[in-house]
């Protein structure tokens, strides 16, 4: 664990703990906090069980996408007098929302830091696939400039299927539609107007790109699964920069194998958490499952980045300190999450 900086004041106002903090996120999140009159106390460990004894003393926790707070975590963050929780970020499937309205804590989420962010990064998912920009550029390193196996296809007039219509969603619908000339079709529970809707399994069947913008849910954990992966176009392209949990691996590597997928850009990984967010080039991968991916040419992986922009990182601390003085305040938040 390394600890970037301790100022704990005697207030209880200003007892905020914030897991899972690297560099650039303190750059942005230290200036926010203490412009609103708060002084956090910055750690590198990850929340969890093993880490919440950390979280001791402090009326509020800041939190993100890997941070695991169960039921027992936030049982004894309850039993300690913890009050609030603050995510810096629009998922919570890390929480356990129904824990969290049993003892009383509020949760307060950012929902929308920077939809151009992960869209745009997305596109670019699209392109470094599509133009095989990651084995040129390597081979390019190596002294080989062969461009046998590294032919790619028009994207103008192909049709991309978007799953999941909310911010970010359209915003890779404009850029693919209006940018590159694509038919893009739409599945979402809840359509939005304006965009060309067709059932999961058509959408399936016709698209040569499709590119997960949804969160995670019951409804949405593994959307992509063995089934569905047989219902589309064979050499689809698949793009995940959304959740980790929406595909199952084991099924995506059986589609892979088999030729039915034809390449895949993963920014997230369901079994992320021990991985991502951490320098493990002197390690070896004990994840199976993972290392299997990282074997095929046609598979893109990035260690969930792509809503690292300076404009999403600014939006993110200082929606995050609004929400933790409307909360310490007792003022409305607009960003709260119900059970």
């Amino acid at each position: 664990m390394y600890l970037f900086t301790r100022q704990l004041s005697n207030n209880p106002r200003t007892r905020i703990a914030v897991f899972s903090t690297k560099r650039y996120d303190k750059h942005t999140l230290e200036p926010a906090f203490k412009k609103l009159g708060f002084n956090p106390f910055f750690l590198e460990s990850a929340l969890s069980e093993e880490t919440v004894i950390l979280a001791e003393n402090y009326q509020v926790v800041c939190v993100f996408v890997n941070d695991d707070l169960n039921s027992t975590v936030i049982s004894y963050l309850a039993g300690k007098g913890l009050k609030h929780i603050l995510l810096r970020c629009a998922g919570y499937n890390n929480v356990d929302l129904a824990a969290c309205k049993e003892f009383g804590i509020k949760v307060a989420r950012v929902p929308a830091y920077s939809p151009h962010a992960v869209a745009e990064f997305a596109v670019g998912q699209i392109l470094m696939l599509n133009r095989k920009l990651h084995l040129a550029y390597a081979r390019a390193r190596a002294g080989n400039f062969n461009l046998e196996g590294l032919t790619g296809f028009d994207l103008s007039g192909k049709t991309a299927g978007i799953i999941g219509t909310g911010k970010i969603g359209r915003c890779v619908i404009e850029i693919l539609s209006k940018g590159f000339g694509m038919n893009v079709i739409c599945y979402d529970l809840y359509p939005t107007e304006g965009y060309t809707y067709v059932d999961l399994p058509e959408l399936l069947k016709k698209s040569d790109v499709i590119s997960l913008h949804c969160p995670l849910s019951p409804e949405t954990k593994y959307i992509i699964n063995a089934n569905t992966i047989e219902q589309m176009k064979t050499g689809v392209m698949l793009i995940n920069s959304s959740r980790g949990g929406l595909i199952d691996t084991k099924a995506l590597i059986s589609g892979l194998k088999s030729r039915k997928i034809g390449s895949v850009a993963l920014d997230v990984y369901e079994d992320e958490s021990d991985l991502f967010f951490k320098d493990s080039s002197s390690n070896i991968i004990q994840d199976d499952v993972f290392s299997r991916l990282l074997t095929f040419p046609n598979v893109s992986v990035t260690g969930h980045q792509a809503f690292l922009t300076r404009e999403a990182l600014d939006n993110i601390a200082e929606a995050t300190a609004a929400n933790c003085s409307a909360l310490l305040n007792g003022k409305e938040c607009p960003n709260l999450v119900s059970a």
